[in-house]
């Protein structure tokens, strides 16, 4: 591959293909290189250290959910019926990363680990969504308008209400059986809380 053509998304994607592989433990800069057919110092010009790539890769990984997400904090159906579909979605995809590729999970909670201000800024984005919602809710009827606290701090109690459905520190209860059963009654108190 000529360096020209060399982008940082190509080089996250090599990235996520040799964190796959050889795990967090394992990856170098070196591997990327080899894997995109350039030098490691390409790759050092599109990050500056071996620690901003594994930062880039895992909010890369990160802001999959949230974009998912994005599409249901507005448009059609009332509040409480968006809000009840984005938990659902969250624990849905949370459930889907770590299933589907267990390996590759739990090499990113390595790098969650390491770089807790990608975390922290999903996390706000995350609860900025529920926010929308909630804020919507009020404003149209859907959610009580004497709910204590802004649109944030309730979100904020919403989200860590449900971390056990979204939390990786949780990843190994998600395939237990009855934990759908658990899950909707956690939504459903929190959509019966929150009811005009």
């Amino acid at each position: 591959m000529a360096t020209e053509s060399l982008t940082p998304e190509r080089i996250l994607a090599a990235t996520e293909e040799v964190l796959r592989r050889y795990g967090a433990a394992k990856a170098t800069v070196v591997d990327v290189a080899r894997e995109l057919g350039v030098t490691h110092g390409s790759v050092y010009r599109h990050f500056r250290t071996k620690s901003a790539l594994r930062e880039a890769v895992t909010e890369r990984w990160l802001s999959r959910t949230s974009e998912e997400l994005a599409s249901l904090t507005s448009g059609p159906g009332q509040a409480d019926k968006r809000l009840d579909r984005w938990l659902t979605s969250l624990f849905e995809a949370k459930r889907r990363k770590a299933g589907d590729e267990p390996e590759l999970f739990a090499t990113y909670l390595v790098l969650v680990r390491e770089h807790s201000g990608a975390v922290e800024r999903h996390i706000n984005e995350l609860v900025d969504q529920i926010a929308r919602i909630i804020d919507e809710g009020r404003l149209k009827g859907a959610f009580s308008s004497k709910l204590i606290g802004t649109g944030s701090e309730v979100a904020r109690a919403v989200f860590d209400a449900t971390a056990r459905f979204h939390d990786p520190a949780h990843a190994a209860e998600w395939s237990r059986p009855g934990i759908e059963d658990e899950f909707a009654a956690v939504r459903t108190m929190i959509l019966r809380g929150l009811a005009a």
